[in-house]
Order: C-alpha cells, then sequence, then structure tokens
C-alpha cells in the first residue's frame, strides 16, 4: 500500500445510487479541509491550481503534468451528475433482482477460484468471503460493468463544476498520487461517472488509504486484478468498523403480537429481548443474542424479516440506501449458506405521488420527514410508525393505502 498524500477520507456525503447491469455508484468522501483553489473559470488555469495542489501534498510535476494532460470537461458526467435519479424500489423488487440465482452460482465460483484471497482477507482483516463478494457483485457483477466514464475527466469535471468541489477535489489529487505510483493510465481509466474506480467501486483516496496488492505485482489495480479487489474491499470493510466473528444480518420469523413500534434501525433492544418476545431464527442460532439488534422489516410485518445486528452498520457506510444495503447484506447472508428468505405477503405499498401525499400529511402533523421526494426514507419510516402507534395499528414503518387514508 502507498503512502497517502491526503488524509484518510469520511465516507458518505455524496448519495447518488444509480443501478447499471448491478453496479451502483457509491458515496464520495468528505474532503478533510477544502482546497483554497477557486472552481470553474479557464480550465487550464484551474488545472494549475490542481496541480500545485499536488506538489505541495507531494507528487511531483512529472507526475502531476502526466495525470492532468489531455483533461477536458465531459458534459455527461454533469448531465449524470445533475439528474440523478432516486431509488423507489421496494425491497423485495430490488433484492429479486440482484441477487439472482445466476449471481449466486458466479459469485461462489469466484470464491472457489480465489479461495487463496479469500482466506488471507479473512485471516488479516476478519471479514467473510461472502461479504466481499456480495459487493463485488453488487457494484459491478464481478467485474464486467465497471463504467466507461474516462476517470480522470469526470474528477477534473467535479472538481471543476462549483456544486462540490470539496468532495471531489481531493479525490483528483489523490489520483495524481495513483498515476506516479503507475497504478492507474490517466488518459485510458475508465469507471464510474463520479469517479469510482474497479471491479468494487472505490475512490482514489479510498484506494490510496486502503488498498492492497494481492496478486504480488507491485501495483495496487482494482480495475484488472481482482485479487487486488478482493483484499483492497477487505481491508476497507474493516475499516468501516466490521467485527470478526460476527454476524451482520439474520432472517427471522415473527409471532402475531410484537411491541413493532420497538422495530427499525437504531434501536435499543438486543436480539435476546426479540427472541424472548417469539422472534425466531430460521436458522435456529441464538448465540449471538447478546449483541444489539434491530429488528428490520423492510416490507413491513408481513414481508420479509430479518435482526440487523452491529456489523450491519458497515453496509450503511458503503451506501446510505436502506434498500441497496439490505439487499446486500441478504446476498451476503446467501452465499453464506442462508436459505432464500420467506416473501410472505406484505400489504400494498404506495405509489410515488402517493408517498409524497403522505409525506407532506406527516410533515403537517410536525415530523420531520425530510425532502418530500416520493422516498420511503429513515425519517418518513419514523414518523409513520409514530402515526400508527397513535392510530392504534402495528407500528411497522410500512407505508400503505390504509394509513394514507387514515391520515
Amino acid at each position: 500500500m502507498h503512502r497517502s498524500l491526503t488524509s484518510r477520507s469520511a465516507l458518505a456525503l455524496l448519495f447518488a445510487l444509480t443501478i447499471a447491469g448491478g453496479a451502483a455508484a457509491q458515496q464520495a468522501p468528505a474532503a478533510s479541509a477544502p482546497s483554497t483553489a477557486p472552481c470553474g473559470g479557464d480550465l487550464s488555469a484551474f488545472l494549475e491550481g490542481v496541480k500545485a495542489d499536488a506538489v505541495a501534498a507531494g507528487a511531483s510535476a512529472a507526475a502531476a503534468d502526466q495525470a492532468l494532460a489531455g483533461a477536458e470537461i465531459d458534459q455527461k458526467v454533469l448531465s449524470r451528475d445533475r439528474a440523478q435519479g432516486v431509488f423507489k424500489q421496494t425491497f423485495l423488487e430490488f433484492s429479486q433482482r440482484t441477487v439472482s440465482q445466476a449471481r449466486l452460482d458466479i459469485g461462489r465460483q469466484k470464491m472457489k477460484q480465489y479461495a487463496d484471497v479469500f482466506a488471507r482477507a479473512e485471516q488479516e482483516f476478519g471479514v467473510p468471503s461472502g461479504v466481499i463478494t456480495a459487493f463485488w457483485a453488487m457494484e459491478t457483477d464481478f467485474g464486467a460493468v465497471q463504467g466507461d466514464f474516462n476517470t480522470r475527466n469526470a474528477l477534473v469535471t467535479l472538481s471543476h463544476d462549483c456544486r462540490r468541489p470539496e468532495l471531489f477535489r481531493p479525490q483528483l489529487i489523490a489520483l495524481i498520487e495513483m498515476v506516479q505510483h503507475g497504478d492507474l493510465d490517466p488518459a485510458t481509466n475508465t469507471g464510474a461517472w463520479a469517479g469510482e474506480i474497479g471491479q468494487v467501486q472505490m475512490l482514489p483516496r479510498d484506494i490510496i488509504a486502503y488498498g492492497m496488492d494481492g496478486d504480488g505485482d507491485g501495483h495496487v489495480r482494482l480495475k484488472q486484478s481482482s485479487p487486488d479487489a478482493v483484499l483492497t474491499a477487505a481491508k476497507f470493510i474493516q475499516h468501516l468498523g466490521f467485527e470478526r466473528g460476527q454476524p451482520w444480518l439474520q432472517e427471522v420469523t415473527l409471532p402475531d403480537n410484537l411491541p413493532f413500534e420497538k422495530s427499525g434501525l437504531g434501536g435499543t433492544m438486543k436480539a435476546s429481548e426479540w427472541f424472548a418476545l417469539g422472534v425466531k431464527p430460521r436458522d435456529g442460532n441464538t448465540a449471538f443474542g447478546d449483541l444489539e439488534g434491530d429488528l428490520v422489516l423492510p416490507q413491513g410485518r408481513m414481508g420479509p424479516a430479518f435482526i440487523a445486528y452491529p456489523n450491519f452498520k458497515i453496509y450503511l457506510e458503503w451506501n446510505k440506501s436502506f434498500i441497496y444495503t439490505t439487499s446486500a447484506a441478504y446476498f451476503a447472508t446467501r452465499l453464506s449458506g442462508a436459505p432464500t428468505y420467506l416473501k410472505g405477503t406484505p400489504e400494498q405499498g404506495l405509489a410515488n405521488d402517493q408517498m409524497k401525499t403522505l409525506q407532506t400529511k406527516l410533515q403537517s402533523l410536525g415530523h420531520d420527514v425530510g425532502e418530500i421526494d416520493g422516498i420511503l426514507g429513515s425519517g418518513t419510516r419514523i414518523a409513520i410508525q409514530k402515526e400508527q402507534q397513535r392510530l392504534g395499528i402495528p407500528a411497522d414503518g410500512w407505508a400503505t393505502p390504509a394509513l394514507l387514508d387514515a391520515l
């Protein structure tokens, strides 16, 4: 791993989830301190400022010149940035599409093919092969769909643009370091529109901080090398807080009567307390009852149900979308031997316009639901639970036409 020219990044300021063949763009990490160099204006002058910052951080002038030579603004990147889609599929819709039998089969083949690399990942970083492989599948279909945007131009474009230069300029500086170490060809390297690179879609600062040479060639090349991608992902996941030997998600079945108002992420109950109330793990394993356990009901009490353990938090650090993270965590359980979840019979959900109407009503009742965007996010789920409890109906956080009518 190379010495970092920049401080380690904190994940998750940019939430722009885009789906293309199963690949999902990650959040861009926050900069430790915004550059004093201006954004916008003449591109040549802007690039000179970037070069000066890179050299001040320890890069050579030659590496900066090589990295920035021929850089240009990519209007397609700007269009994608300004037209970020919102993620509105249900858990069943998204998980059934992404956790397909074909992907499970390929994932198991990859785990066997790179068994030695996965064994090293678990030994050194405590991250099981299923966890890494699920992200590998979700992000790029095991490297098949890595994005076709020139990475250098994407980061130049987003750094030059004055919407969020403090997020992307440090990534451009880190890319220059990658060029200096021979890990990336700026003229040909392609990836996601927001600058993520390689088979597990990581940003340059994170590659610098957590990159691992898994194939012994002296370089960290997540685009070309699966061993590099596997070990780098493992080290990054450990950094996010994954605890060795602990579960992340466990499917459960529910009794008829539960304090559903205590369900959802961020609860205060232990898994054993849920078990004492009649919640039963499908695999029968109650060995982790002393851990905190959140009862997660992606589509309410009539749909699939899970206990989310502390390790589930690393999924939310990887990507802020609840549906994506729950699907990725479920995918990892399947690769680790769990059966297909019980679909149940979820109550009908709300269409986009109906969800916006519900959010507006909740807001008028004094609840903080954030932006009226038609997304069943955490704020909206909490508000729904409070109103369900007030109305005397099971407070499972699921938005239904009946609830909308009742409000």
